[in-house]
């Protein structure tokens, strides 16, 4: 096992490229078993999540050519039906959340699909019931083996209707349009999320000759068509790497410009780390963070205590509350932070106040914290990585405390950041990899 240990409190300086975006390329990569012909997918992340899924397709009989680091050719010619009763399988896809994404896709052309529940992060339950009740609606029967934790779907038969989505789900749109672009007739699907990486899924289906409009609403109309054809797509920078970038560069009072962040898609997210006195310059398409001293977070206009909560695009992404909750602890003032969407997602919080942090765990939804203006730093301890995201706000908070901080489990974060050390070391981080297992109590 790796762990980071990391000698903080000290400013960084300079320049840093956001990866791809890894929420986008599960969704695009998987879409790639919609055709025969050949898909060139660009600015793809290195990072175990989407790797895993790649090897995955690989497995499934799809010839994948890696022409550089970043860029790689699809061709699902001939797909082995019958890899899905395989205990590989089972074993690669209970592992990796992103396998759920696969379904649509292949129900949609082979009319038969089989999934083991699907791993991921600990960060409480995420249903898949949008997933399967719109392919339900589609015409799809599906049995659960409780034993063998396996879906099994058959759909021969998938034909165009009306769906109104339980919840904006991203994974379970992408999926159900996947499903929906070689279904016979039109299918509509209302409640549907809109978040950009969804968009740059319908235009890719677009682009091989699908019918998707809507693009962009919560309202999308899918004109079944026979059968889609090979593209070329480059994939977004990562949003919330970049909100993680602004969260440190403000925990550690550093000058850093995030380049070609592609602003106009990143929606409400430069406006709320606004709201907590950060400040930004766009330069180009370079985003520019200053130095700064002290940032105050502000109050809402009555006076009263400013409240930051996730919601469906456009509103705030929750991958990102972590990150504002961690560049909190410094600021000037009190934000109170709502995590509606997963219930274990703020349990992480106990590491920050061991390091001195003032945060109040309201419930498992709720944290408030007071900031502390740099008047006191925060402390380096040990700690382990819980998900993804929290990994990476202990990282920030790590990287502006005093003395040295251990990160245990850092395979967590690197599902979701490529080579996180070795880019923060370009920006002067005083970070290295050991190895180590987190202390057992």
């Amino acid at each position: 096992m790796n762990a980071f240990e990391i000698i903080g409190g000290k400013p960084l300086k300079g320049e840093i490229i956001p990866q791809g975006a890894k929420n986008e390329a599960l969704q695009i990569i998987s879409a790639v078993l919609l055709t025969e012909n050949k898909v060139t997918i660009s600015n793809i992340p290195d990072i175990k999540d989407v790797n895993k899924l790649i090897e995955l397709l690989g497995d499934l009989g799809v010839k994948v050519e890696r022409i550089n680091k970043d860029t790689y050719t699809f061709e699902a010619k001939n797909i082995d039906l019958d890899f899905f009763q395989s205990a590989t399988f089972k074993a690669k896809g209970g592992s990796l959340r992103g396998s759920i994404m696969i379904v649509g896709p292949l129900l949609a052309r082979f009319g038969k699909a089989a999934i083991p529940k699907p791993g991921g992060d600990k960060i409480g339950r995420r249903r898949l019931d949008t997933h399967f009740l719109g392919f339900e609606k589609l015409g799809a029967k599906f049995v659960y083996d409780a034993k063998t934790n396996f879906f099994t779907v058959d759909a021969t038969n998938l034909k165009g209707t009306y769906i109104l989505l339980d919840e904006a789900s991203v994974t379970g749109t992408a999926n159900i349009v996947m499903a929906a672009v070689l279904a016979k007739g039109t299918t509509t699907i209302y409640n549907a999320a809109c978040e950009p990486y969804l968009q740059q899924l319908c235009k890719m289906l677009n682009r091989m000759g699908a019918k998707i409009s809507g693009i962009g609403s919560n309202l999308l109309t899918i004109e079944g068509v026979s059968r889609l054809n090979g593209t070329e797509h480059r994939m977004l920078p990562d949003m919330i790497e970049i909100g993680s970038f602004i969260g440190l560069a403000a925990m550690t009072g550093s000058e850093i410009t995030i380049k070609d962040v592609h602003y106009e898609e990143l929606g409400i997210i430069p406006d709320i780390f606004r709201r907590l006195g950060i400040q930004m310059e766009l330069r180009g398409d370079d985003l520019h963070i200053p130095a700064q001293k002290h940032y105050e977070i502000e109050t809402f206009i009555d006076g009263s205590i400013m409240t930051i909560a996730d919601a469906p695009w456009p509103g705030f992404t929750p991958d990102l509350l972590s990150i504002v909750l961690v560049t909190a602890t410094q600021a000037k003032g009190t934000v109170l932070v709502h995590q509606k969407m997963f219930e274990s997602r703020l349990f992480f919080v106990d590491k920050l106040i061991d390091m001195g942090a003032q945060i109040i765990l309201c419930d498992p939804h709720r944290a408030t914290v007071i900031g502390l203006d740099r008047k006191v730093k925060l402390r380096g301890i040990e700690m382990t990585s819980p998900d993804i995201r929290a990994g990476v706000s202990l990282l920030i908070a790590a990287l502006s405390a005093e003395g040295k901080s251990t990160i245990y489990n850092i395979e967590q974060i690197e599902r979701g950041y490529q080579n996180i050390d070795e880019r923060l070391i370009a920006l002067g981080a005083n970070i290295k990899r050991v190895d180590g297992n987190a202390p057992s109590h």
